[in-house]
């Protein structure tokens, strides 16, 4: 990396080294003609370490770190290395504070950092063995008591042998902590270290910048996947492909009115269930509702007015979840966007399998009383209903009216509750999409949809989708 030059200028490389003479001197190697480099020196200070693994006092101990911040510091100046040592007392968090303090501050007079100089006291919770509190009240009377506080940056570094490295990493800059170490997607010896990019997102979400660029996760996670052999998994937090989703039916319906409130408002980011606005993260609103037999009747909903445009009526909602359910059930997995639309296509627009109209004209009613607040006309239909040709009649307030009045010849007996319509694009070739809630004579009342470049014939088809859907479930 130094020798090609593959270092940019603004990366500082660090380097890890035991306070040992002969790893010292590879580490000072290593680092050859590098611009700047910090490195870091370490040994362990627990009561358990000096006694049972180095059989050492606590003052020899204490040489050992000394000894190696002066053989740093000597190859420095003889290497002309521009370096910035980090000093870490290894098992810090089992570390009596008051030992882990001394240690800490010999090693800061021995560097004696010059002016404009700082050096880096990282303290790790090398085996995570309390909460995070714990360790913040540890981080605190550290901050309390080193000494050249002002030359020091207090860093710490967790492990995440109890679940909490990212928390614990957060509850120690609260108090007094300035830099954190941790590893992408916390990949470390045994249960790993802070997730950097969970850590770096949690300050993100609450405004703080940290100077790290996680605006694509997704693309980090396959990199590191391909690099590591190992997978993110689907709910790890930001980079996983399941956190920003919803399948529960009732958050599903909490997210849409959210998101539509967003949109329509475009002030502060509070959509329930989301913590952040999955975009900032190279996400789509597309993602986050996904359908399986949990599912309601919103998320289907979101689905076809925000991918297919389709705006159906809040009272269309139900039955358009029944259909969706009923399908996720049957296929027993997930429906993707493609397999929604296919049912509400199927379910809902332009039903012909039972009625369906051949033709049909209209003219103004001969009956129209002068003041009469609707235009009255006459229809005549030619219909089949189960391949049976029939020919109707009826009059009406606009044609949907007069219509429904042709086809209780028939014997329906229905009425109309709602109609809507509207554009499914721009232009004059542009499609209509009608909407009709009808109720027979039981007081159910079913939807219909009718899709045609001619309003009229919209309208007509969606009659006939929701006459077609209410003969099939009454019968």
């Amino acid at each position: 990396l130094i020798d090609n030059g593959h270092i940019p200028d603004d990366t500082t490389i660090q380097v890890l080294t035991q306070a040992r003479e002969h790893l010292i001197d590879k580490t000072f190697q290593a680092i050859a003609g590098a611009s700047r480099t910090i490195v870091h020196l370490y040994n362990s200070t627990s009561p358990t370490q000096r006694e049972i693994v180095f059989n050492k006092s606590p003052q020899e101990i204490i040489r050992l770190a000394t000894d190696g911040v002066k053989m740093v510091k000597e190859r420095a100046v003889k290497q002309n290395n521009r370096i910035i040592l980090e000093y870490s007392p290894e098992s810090f968090s089992q570390t009596e504070l008051s030992f882990a303090s001394d240690i800490c501050n010999a090693v800061i007079e021995a560097w004696a950092p010059e002016k404009g100089e700082q050096i880096i006291i990282n303290l790790p919770s090398t085996v995570e063995i309390s909460s995070p509190n714990v360790y913040a009240d540890q981080i605190e009377f550290m901050n309390n008591s080193l000494i050249h506080r002002d030359k020091v940056i207090l860093s710490v570094h967790t492990h995440n042998d109890r679940g909490c490295a990212v928390a614990a990493a957060e509850l120690a800059l609260l108090a007094g902590a300035q830099r954190v170490e941790g590893t992408l997607f916390g990949n470390g010896e045994r249960t790993g270290n802070a997730d950097l990019l969970t850590m770096a997102m949690n300050c993100f979400s609450h405004g703080i910048q940290t100077g790290l660029d996680f605006s694509n996760p997704s693309t980090i996670a396959e990199i590191y996947s391909e690099c590591t052999g190992m997978a993110v998994s689907l709910r790890h937090p930001y980079a996983g492909e399941l956190v920003f989703t919803a399948f529960s039916g009732s958050h599903q319906d909490a997210i849409s009115k959210g998101l539509a409130d967003y949109q329509n408002n475009k002030g502060r980011w509070n959509v329930p269930y989301l913590p952040i606005d999955p975009q900032d993260i190279g996400r789509s609103y597309e993602a986050v509702i996904r359908i399986n037999s949990q599912s309601g009747k919103g998320g289907a909903a979101y689905i076809i007015e925000h991918v297919y445009n389709y705006m159906i009526p809040r009272e269309m909602y139900p039955e358009v979840g029944t259909a969706v359910q009923k399908q996720a059930d049957f296929k027993n997995m997930e429906l993707s966007a493609q397999e929604v639309f296919e049912v509400f296509c199927t379910e809902f627009i332009n039903r012909n399998d039972i009625f369906k109209i051949v033709d049909f004209s209209m003219e103004p009613s001969p009956e129209q009383v002068s003041g009469d607040k609707f235009r009255k006309i006459n229809i005549k239909a030619v219909i089949k209903m189960n391949e049976t040709s029939y020919t109707i009649e009826g009059m009406g307030n606009g044609l949907i009216d007069a219509l429904t009045h042709a086809i209780h010849s028939l014997g329906a007996d229905i009425k109309i509750i709602t109609y809507t319509e509207h554009s499914l694009g721009n232009g004059s070739e542009a499609k209509a999409a009608a909407y009709i809630q009808i109720e027979n004579k039981n007081g159910k009342r079913y939807f219909g949809v009718g899709v045609d470049t001619d309003i009229a014939y919209a309208s007509i088809k969606s009659l006939f989708s929701a006459l077609n859907r209410a003969e099939v479930f009454s019968g």
